[in-house]
């Protein structure tokens, strides 16, 4: 019965289906559970540093406040170039399983391989950017962030201290997530969850040691955080190399490989991959546009917004990772040419993450009050956060669904041009004004902020919908000549 009733509904009932998507969804969403499990035992260990010589930067003697919220609003706010960042590479390399899912569809290895050279010299020329801009003018950029005469001295200090040595993680992190996004689009999944795997406790062996000073090393407190996740960066690098070139069988690729670039491979990607990576950029720039708001707050506020947004994240990661699945599986249909699998692959991915976009509001409703216990909050920081979590889950529902036609849909079918528009009017004439109406003008309340601050979240999926409804979001770019 429920198969014939999904039948009529023009919903897939080939369970190989289900089992491709989950498989390449699972793996990715374990890999960026631990991901932010990293970046949580960063935010806890840093939130709980008691005193200001613990937080390890020259200069400070002693300021008001609490020095877990002082230490956590620095991070978080050196860490809003460091998402921007973040998000220009993964978006570079999600770009790549735009051409990629297509071809593999169709079984052309050597157009794959072409595909690698052009999006890891992208997202290395990226991260030679970002460094030169985090050693040479670190103060201006973290002032956009940190503007508000509420914030203490103390917190600009640290925020600087922490983002001039994170910065060298960007270079060997580019590289890695270059390759992984590539190796992903190929259903080779399992892998990077081990790599990530070990990065945790790389990760968090090394915080231990360098943020509270333990087996002979000097205590570094925030900077300690900082050279933690350099260490682990590169160790993730060296995994990922081995890994892609020396051990799986899938394709035939080897380092010499990322040095022959193919002009109509880079062409192509430049009209389907690039608006990928340029759409995410543009919204990452938006967040950082949303740091700069929230920057105009106390440091209770970005403590508490900080902790907040990692509650939505960890809500976010199962979506995520199911949505980069249905890229994959819709980009392969592409490239095989049955589009009529193609839309009743659409049809069952909008089911799916309309129901897990329920289940994850709620799950992220029920979980806040214990995850955000964790935190070294002052109670005025944990009460904000208590009701921006709220606020934030309320949200999910439509950022769940949204995300598995955009990110999943959309661009595994070539569509990414639509995106990348829809993003740039939501992004820049609809939630950075208002946000900061509702924080410098009206002066609402950091709750209430908060939701602007997501405002979009709560009407992209009614335009997604329609979207799906016609036929121009498929587009086969592997017959382009």
């Amino acid at each position: 019965m429920l198969t014939a009733a999904m039948k009529r509904l023009n919903l897939e009932t080939d369970r190989n289906f289900f089992k491709t998507i989950f498989a390449i969804a699972l793996p990715s969403a374990f890999q960026g559970l631990v991901s932010l499990l990293v970046v949580y035992l960063d935010d806890i260990m840093v939130s709980r540093i008691s005193s200001m010589e613990g937080l390890g930067v020259p200069g400070i003697a002693q300021a008001a406040g609490n020095v877990g919220d002082i230490a956590l609003a620095g991070v978080s706010q050196a860490n809003a170039v460091t998402s921007l960042f973040t998000a220009a590479t993964l978006g570079l390399a999600s770009g790549s399983a735009v051409l990629i899912s297509q071809f593999w569809g169709k079984k052309d290895m050597a157009s794959i391989k072409r595909v690698f050279p052009i999006v890891t010299l992208l997202c290395l020329l990226v991260s030679l950017v970002f460094v030169a801009i985090a050693l040479l003018i670190p103060d201006q950029v973290l002032g956009l962030v940190l503007s508000s005469d509420d914030i203490t001295e103390a917190t600009r200090l640290a925020a600087r201290a922490y983002f001039q040595v994170v910065c060298f993680s960007y270079i060997p992190y580019a590289i890695a997530y270059a390759l992984i996004g590539m190796l992903r689009s190929v259903e080779i999944v399992r892998v990077t969850l081990y790599i990530t795997i070990s990065a945790l406790f790389t990760n968090l062996f090394f915080n231990y040691v360098f943020i509270y000073g333990r087996l002979g090393f000097p205590q570094l407190g925030i900077r300690g955080a900082a050279v933690a996740t350099v260490i682990t960066r590169v160790v993730e690098l060296a995994f990922v190399w081995y890994y892609t070139f020396y051990r799986q069988k899938k394709l035939d690729i080897r380092p010499r490989d990322l040095l022959r670039f193919d002009r109509a491979i880079n062409r192509r990607y430049m009209r389907y991959g690039l608006p990928v990576g340029l759409a995410d950029l543009q919204w990452a720039i938006v967040g950082f546009g949303k740091a700069m708001i929230i920057g105009v707050l106390a440091d209770e506020v970005l403590a508490a917004n900080r902790a907040a947004e990692a509650l939505m994240q960890l809500g976010f990661i199962f979506t995520n990772s199911l949505a980069a699945g249905a890229c994959i599986v819709v980009g392969k249909s592409v490239g095989e040419n049955d589009y009529a699998k193609t839309r009743r692959y659409s049809n069952t991915i909008q089911v799916m993450f309309a129901c897990i976009g329920i289940a994850v509001s709620l799950a992220v409703f029920a979980a806040r009050d214990v995850y955000l216990s964790t935190y070294g909050l002052s109670p005025q920081a944990h009460e904000y956060a208590m009701s921006m979590a709220a606020l934030g889950a309320l949200t999910m529902i439509g950022t769940t669904y949204h995300a598995s036609c955009f990110v999943g849909i959309n661009r595994g079918a070539g569509d990414s041009r639509f995106t990348m528009t829809v993003d740039i009017i939501c992004g820049w004439l609809i939630v950075l004004p208002l946000s900061y109406l509702a924080a410098v003008v009206w002066q609402l309340s950091p709750p209430l902020v908060f939701l602007f601050i997501r405002i979009d979240q709560c009407f992209k999926w009614i335009i997604a919908f329609i979207r799906l409804r016609g036929n121009k979001w498929i587009r086969n770019i592997t017959l382009e000549t």
